[in-house]
């Protein structure tokens, strides 16, 4: 083999070199090409994680006020608390930092160890939400450090020990958070609903409208050194957070107060696994008033009474069993049963058989039908409540009665197919539109009888409110559409959408969704449900001054063999209707009918909501003849003059004092009070003030309320239908028996009636 000469070798050395060097020139080129071309933007983005910290700024979510612009929801600033794990070199200073953290915070000491462990972590939440007691314990926290010793070895070989500090503030910090707040605590929380810890909608409007009530977070972008140290503030930029959009309910604060108190009342009373109401606004299909008992803090969503919660832990041994009772528990309590739920109407429903009847001529209103007290319908005998009948009565009277037969007929006479078109006309078989979350869908088979499934046996029991099922919602909605002509209105709950200024955005505009009756057909059944107030079942809704139409129901549940929905459907004023109300006690227990026990709530409401909205009363005749009267002004009169004009009038007098002259007076001028009452007339400036013991006046008469208090030195004001006064009965009153009152004053007396008001053939 020829041996290469000295100048080839190197040349061909040099050649191999070049080689190599252009292939790693070439990869270098298409390895750099690759990152600022390629891959630019992941490694851009790495180099900021190193260089910038980037922290969120929680957006406040809008306000939610109610109907006059009182705040029923809003966000607060609060704190954000948290640590930076990979800052951590110490085990004494974790240890130290964390007990310290968990002092103040209450979060548990293994939760914050386990973060501060995470040493390849720069940020780690240790808590959110925090109110300003904790966050100024933070602070002092932040400005103070951990001293410990080391040994170090001098340069003369010398040990010496050397105090060192830890700053806990390289470990942790404190950021801005929000938090939300419902100031009125349990009103309207069904409606309202709430956020989780993460400030997203969870229940209700805050749900519905989450995605309109979220705000713009903002942020804080800080630079930091190698030693992912945050350097100063000249080196931050910050990004304001955006309030989200505000909303106005429809919802009045003060008119839910009224149905909210009522209600709580008869839940109370009736022992019954849930009470219901909702007031509607009948020409627009605004809700005023929307609630349920049992009803929940808002502000605590998931907190239990302790008598709950030792009763989980006695009947749930096991955690995780124990767990999911709570969660249902919660649930139930958080579910919106006038939306997401289903019962049995019952005789409320015969309000819509009518209107439907009526509207297609199939039967008029002086239709004349005998009641036995039962009716022989295909294979089965249907009974009527009354069980030696009802004798010959007309479409009103029936009505009145509640007369199961007298509707079954009414039914037939409708027929299938014309039933179930104003079953649907009256929306039954699809959803109300509400604009809240989880509203019920109707189904055929399920919920309803479907058109092709529908015989004689199930016209029938359908023509009086049994055998299916509605929300509260759509049947309030029905009521609604007798009571303002015709019209089947859209329900709503949200008004107005106003920007961080209060500007409005948008504004929710009334939806008629079709007429379902003509307005002829819809003051007739108007005319009808007035009587059932007046004289029939429904006696006990009756408010003087202010005509109430309605209905009562008692339904048989399905599948719930003795359990039972009791109901009261009306609108008011008859003649010129502004609200439609609906009442229900879920399995009440003694007293089932919805005319015992649903028509005072719903006589309560109405009475204070008309009167809430400066809508006047108008008296008959007869109900003038049994108005309260007004105290009159009798400071300044003589005692004699007094004392002869109100003898005169059949008042009864008490003076106090020597002097000549009234001074003061109880009632006081203008105060409402009893014909036949009594006034306290004092003399004396400095005469002390006569008070009694308020009695205990229920379970009476009227007559027996009125003597007894009389006897007490107290005036009754009596609520209640004061056409039927020989039948009433007291069973509420406004100021608890045993308070220490001033004599003279005026209590109002609830009374019903017993007589009439049952409606359901069991």
């Amino acid at each position: 083999m020829k041996k290469q000469s000295p100048k080839k070798m190197l040349f061909n050395r040099a050649l191999v070199v070049f080689a190599a060097l252009t292939v790693v020139f070439i990869a270098t080129s298409v390895n750099l090409a690759r990152i600022q071309l390629i891959d630019s933007e992941q490694y851009k983005q790495q180099a900021e994680e190193n260089q910038l910290h980037d922290s969120e700024i929680s957006a406040e979510r809008g306000i939610i006020y109610d109907a006059n612009g009182t705040v029923l929801a809003k966000s607060a600033s609060v704190w954000k608390v948290f640590i930076r794990p990979n800052q951590i070199e110490n085990e004494d200073f974790k240890n130290d930092l964390c007990r310290k953290l968990s002092e103040i915070t209450g979060v548990a000491l293994e939760d914050i160890k386990a973060k501060a462990d995470k040493n390849s972590y720069n940020y780690l939440t240790v808590k959110r939400k925090v109110e300003f007691e904790e966050k100024e314990k933070v602070s002092e926290l932040l400005n103070g450090y951990y001293s410990y010793t080391v040994i170090e070895e001098n340069d003369d070989g010398t040990l010496e020990n050397v105090k060192k500090r830890i700053y806990y503030s390289s470990a942790i910090g404190i950021e801005p958070d929000v938090k939300r707040y419902y100031p009125y605590g349990t009103l309207a929380s069904n409606v309202i609903g709430f956020t989780g810890t993460d400030d997203e909608g969870t229940l209700g409007v805050e749900l519905k409208y989450d995605s309109v009530l979220t705000g713009t977070p903002g942020r804080i972008i800080t630079a930091q050194n190698g030693k992912s140290d945050v350097m100063s503030q000249e080196f931050e930029t910050v990004y304001d957070a955006v309030q989200g959009t505000g909303l106005v309910l429809t919802i009045d604060e003060v008119i839910q107060r009224y149905l909210e108190d009522s209600l709580e009342q008869v839940y109370v009373d009736s022992k019954g696994v849930g009470a219901h109401g909702v007031v509607m606004d009948v020409n627009t299909g605004a809700i005023l008033a929307m609630a349920s008992m049992q009803n929940f803090d808002l502000n605590q969503p998931r907190q239990l009474t302790e008598a709950e919660t030792k009763q989980l832990e006695e009947e749930y041994p096991d955690e995780a069993e124990r767990s999911e009772a709570k969660y249902n528990l919660l649930y139930s309590r958080w579910r919106n049963f006038l939306v997401s739920d289903t019962y049995e109407p019952g005789s409320v429903f015969k309000i819509v058989t009518a209107a439907a009847a009526l509207e297609e001529n199939a039967v008029s209103t002086d239709m004349s039908y005998t009641c036995t007290g039962k009716i022989q319908v295909s294979d089965r005998t249907i009974k009527c409540h009354k069980r030696d009948g009802h004798g010959t009565q007309n479409l009103k009277q029936g009505l009145m009665n509640s007369c199961n037969p007298l509707f079954i007929t009414v039914g037939q006479k409708l027929g299938i197919e014309k039933f179930y078109e104003y079953f649907e006309a009256f929306g039954f078989t699809e959803k109300t539109g509400i604009d809240l979350p989880a509203e019920n869908t109707p189904v055929a088979g399920v919920n309803y009888h479907a058109l092709e499934d529908m015989r004689i046996v199930e016209l029938s029991s359908s023509s009086f409110g049994q055998s299916f099922q509605v929300t509260p919602i759509q049947m309030v909605t029905a009521i609604s559409a007798i009571a303002n002509g015709g019209n089947l209105m859209t329900p709503y709950v949200v008004q107005k959408q106003l920007d961080e200024n209060g500007n409005v955005i948008s504004e929710t505009q009334p939806t008629v969704r079709r007429q379902v009756v003509s307005k002829q057909t819809a003051a007739t059944v108007a005319d009808m449900m007035e009587a059932v107030v007046t004289t029939g079942t429904g006696k006990n809704a009756y408010v003087a001054g202010y005509r109430v139409a309605g209905k009562t129901g008692t339904s048989q549940k399905l599948g719930k063999k003795g359990e039972y929905v009791a109901s009261f459907g009306c609108f008011a004023p008859a003649d010129d209707p502004e609200i439609a109300v609906l009442i229900l006690v879920d399995e009440p227990v003694g007293q089932i009918n919805g005319g015992q026990i649903c028509t005072p709530v719903a006589a309560q409401v109405v009475e204070k909501t008309l009167e809430y909205m400066g809508v006047e009363r108008r008296y008959n005749e007869k109900e003038l003849e049994l108005l309260d009267t007004n105290a009159p002004n009798l400071v300044g009169s003589s005692v004699g003059d007094a004392k002869a004009m109100l003898v005169g009038e059949g008042f009864e007098v008490k003076v106090v004092g020597g002097g000549e002259t009234v001074l003061s007076q109880m009632p006081a001028y203008n105060q409402a009070m009893p014909q036949n009452g009594v006034v306290v007339l004092y003399t004396e400036a400095e005469a002390e003030r006569l008070t009694v013991t308020v009695p205990d006046l229920r379970q009476m008469t009227v007559s027996q309320a009125n003597k007894y208090a009389l006897s007490a030195g107290l005036n009754i004001k009596i609520s209640g239908n004061s056409l039927n006064a020989g039948e009433l009965t007291s069973y509420d009153q406004s100021i608890e028996p045993g308070e220490e009152v001033e004599y003279g004053k005026t209590i109002t007396v609830y009374f019903k009636s017993n007589v009439g008001v049952d409606d359901y053939a069991g």
